[in-house]
């Protein structure tokens, strides 16, 4: 995508200078009598699209000139024809200074506000450490609105007393009050996570705070880990997809729960979900998702593989071999995603 747009980008800083040289050159090929003179403004039309004023209003300089040399070549310098083509090219050249000015003034915006989003993503989701006690961690966030990076789906490793505890969740919706509500279960999580004795409590504090804080409409489905030092691990599911474990010989299938159970925020009345365990042998590791993982569909429909590509994960470093799968997700879908994606590699270290 970045290649793209850099492509794009030199396109249009060269398009002025082409559609000026070539009206130039047909103008003389034609001679007077065809009155190209007034296209000339199609470069200062086109400068106002990229670069600066100054570049802007140096284009329209240029057009202007060409305009008059030209207009000087043909006998029209004081004709209607040339007064006519002069008055069009400084026209567009003024219009286009002034679109130049808007764009910069817009530009100046969204950049103060990508500087926001960099900011709010670093307090919401903060970096993971790399190591966390008995473990080695990645993470990726892809969001689904290029500009926004960030969105609904949250994570987090906390190293606990009883373990490390990892949480990955989607919230339901999108936009702003997904984030808020991230910010919500994100908090509570990482109080608990240290404080309370096990999974099941934190589970329980995580639903107390998020049928306190959210509207009634809204829920967020979510996993959490606790991995101890013999290499299990014990798991919870709120309705969220499954972790995908991938043992050393390539094998790989979802850690599935015992039986399905309501996301967070659905009332706390309905039944608790059950924890339930997975041994993770040298070698194994297991990678936590969000459904746009799982959902992401290429041109045809197709929704990605994500069991049939864990060989990505074969790679020595959890970072790489993340990145990897990653990159492979985004070729899948062969654009930008249509949803957030967050994916969060466990491996243990080697002792």
């Amino acid at each position: 995508m970045a290649e793209r747009n850099d492509d794009s980008y030199r396109l249009l800083a060269v398009l002025p200078f082409a559609s000026m040289a070539v009206v130039a050159l047909v103008d003389v090929a034609a001679g007077p009598g065809a009155g190209f003179l007034p296209l000339l403004s199609l470069g200062p039309a086109f400068a106002s699209l990229v670069g600066d004023m100054r570049r802007t209003a140096l284009i329209g300089l240029l057009a202007l000139l060409l305009c008059l040399c030209l207009a000087a070549f043909n006998d029209l310098l004081w004709t209607l024809r040339g007064s006519t083509a002069l008055a069009s090219v400084a026209g567009v050249a003024v219009a286009g200074l002034a679109a130049a000015a808007v764009r910069q003034r817009r530009e100046a915006e969204l950049a103060s506000v990508r500087s926001i989003a960099e900011v709010a993503q670093r307090v919401l989701l903060r970096p993971v450490p790399r190591a966390a006690g008995h473990l080695r961690v990645a993470v990726s966030y892809t969001s689904a609105v290029a500009e926004a990076r960030i969105g609904g789906d949250l994570y987090e490793v906390v190293n606990s007393p009883s373990g490390v505890r990892v949480i990955v969740g989607d919230v339901q919706g999108k936009g702003l009050e997904a984030v808020e509500t991230a910010a919500v279960v994100l908090a509570a999580f990482r109080e608990a996570a240290y404080d309370e004795p096990d999974l099941t409590a934190v589970s329980a504090r995580l639903e107390r705070s998020v049928n306190r804080h959210m509207p009634a409409e809204r829920f967020v489905t979510a996993v959490l880990a606790e991995a101890h030092e013999d290499r299990s691990v014990t798991l919870l599911n709120h309705g969220h997809p499954s972790p995908l474990v991938v043992r050393a010989d390539g094998t790989a299938h979802p850690a599935e729960p015992p039986e399905t159970s309501p996301p967070l925020g659905m009332g706390l009345d309905l039944k608790p979900p059950e924890p339930y365990g997975v041994s993770l042998a040298p070698g194994d590791q297991m990678l936590l998702y969000t459904d746009g993982v799982t959902e992401a569909r290429d041109p045809e429909g197709v929704f990605y593989p994500l069991v049939r590509r864990s060989f990505l994960l074969r790679e020595a470093g959890p970072d790489t071999a993340l990145e990897a799968l990653r990159r492979d997700l985004v070729a899948h879908v062969g654009g930008p995603l249509h949803d957030d994606a967050a994916m969060l590699l466990l491996r243990y270290r080697d002792r």
